[in-house]
Parts: structure tokens; C-alpha cells; sequence
């Protein structure tokens, strides 16, 4: 093994280790475009596999240790990243603006009622868990697994799914959060 190698591996580590703590940041911060940074060291791995650049690891602990944290950033991250672009995408629609519930739904008004209900509670959680479910499914190459999610997430949710605005925030958050950890997957995965 020589000396560019193992520095390569350490920098890949690095970055990644960089983009959680980005997004921990701006989970705490409640600024999830800070999170955006950590976009950085996602492109550049799927650059690595985009034109085939084969750096092998060091040791097999490196390699592992690389997979762990960047299937760490693929849980992490993905909630800021999603929020971030649910927030671009309500600041693109002109519409009126999102009300969050309490709960981490948002808030709908009941059709001829002046009383508002929470919907999509526990996105939160719920986006924690469909990121890891995504992960393990890429990283044993069983992508039935991920249909399977999305039927789920799809039935669990379909009385919910009233209102356009609704519907429109369910699927950008689900894609984005399902693209943002099959990506970071990815990069232990290909």
C-alpha cells in the first residue's frame, strides 16, 4: 500500500466525518441549508465512482470505518438536506407559507372549519428510519426492500395525503430523503 493511498483514505474519512458534523450543526443551529456543505464530500466519492477511480483501502478496518460514516451521514444527513429543500421548494411555490405542528407535522386547515389538524407527524422519525431501511437494503443488495418502504410509506400515509400541499410535501421529502441515502450508500456499496 503506499503513501497516496492511505492519505486518500484518511481525507475521504475526514470530509465525511466533516459532512455530519455539518449536519449536527444545522440540525442544532435550526439552519438546515448549512447542511448543504455536506454535499461536498458526497460528490466527490460519487465522482470517484462515476469515473471508475479505484484507490484501494488500506486495511479492511479503513474501509469499514469509511462505510459505517458514510452510511452515518446518510442517516444524519438527509434530515437537514430534506428540510432544506422542502423550505426552497414552499419558498418556490408562492403559495401561503407551512405552519410546523407540534409534533413535527404540518398544519392544514379542516375544509369549512376554522380549526387547523396536524398531518404527517412523526416525519421526522419516520425519515430516520426509511433512511437506515434504504442503506441496509443497498448494502445487501436487496433493492425489493425499498419498493417495499415506499408501498408502506404510501399506504401508512394515504389518509393524509389531502391536500396538494400535502401531497406535494410527502413526495419531495420521501425523494429526497430515499435519493440523499441511496447516494451516500453508494459510497460503500458500488
Amino acid at each position: 500500500m503506499n503513501g497516496l493511498s492511505i492519505l486518500t483514505w484518511i481525507l475521504a474519512l475526514a470530509a465525511l466525518l466533516a459532512g455530519i458534523a455539518v449536519c449536527i450543526a444545522a440540525l442544532r443551529l435550526r439552519r438546515p441549508r448549512l447542511a448543504l456543505l455536506s454535499t461536498i464530500p458526497l460528490a466527490l466519492g460519487l465522482a470517484g465512482i462515476v469515473f471508475d477511480i479505484d484507490i484501494p483501502a488500506p486495511t479492511h478496518l479503513a474501509a469499514v470505518l469509511c462505510g459505517l460514516v458514510a452510511a452515518a451521514l446518510g442517516v444524519i444527513g438527509g434530515n437537514p438536506i430534506t428540510v432544506a429543500v422542502l423550505e426552497y421548494a414552499d419558498s418556490r411555490a408562492g403559495g401561503e407559507k407551512v405552519t410546523l405542528g407540534s409534533n413535527g407535522g404540518i398544519l392544514e386547515s379542516v375544509a369549512g372549519r376554522s380549526e387547523q389538524r396536524e398531518v404527517l407527524r412523526g416525519g421526522t422519525t419516520i425519515g430516520y428510519l426509511e433512511r437506515i431501511v434504504v442503506i441496509a437494503a443497498i448494502a445487501t443488495a436487496h433493492w425489493e426492500i425499498v419498493a417495499v418502504l415506499v408501498a408502506i410509506k404510501g399506504l401508512g400515509r394515504f389518509r393524509e395525503l389531502d391536500s396538494p400541499q400535502t401531497r406535494e410535501r410527502f413526495i419531495i421529502g420521501t425523494l429526497v430523503s430515499m435519493v440523499w441515502a441511496g447516494a451516500c450508500a453508494a459510497l460503500f456499496a458500488l
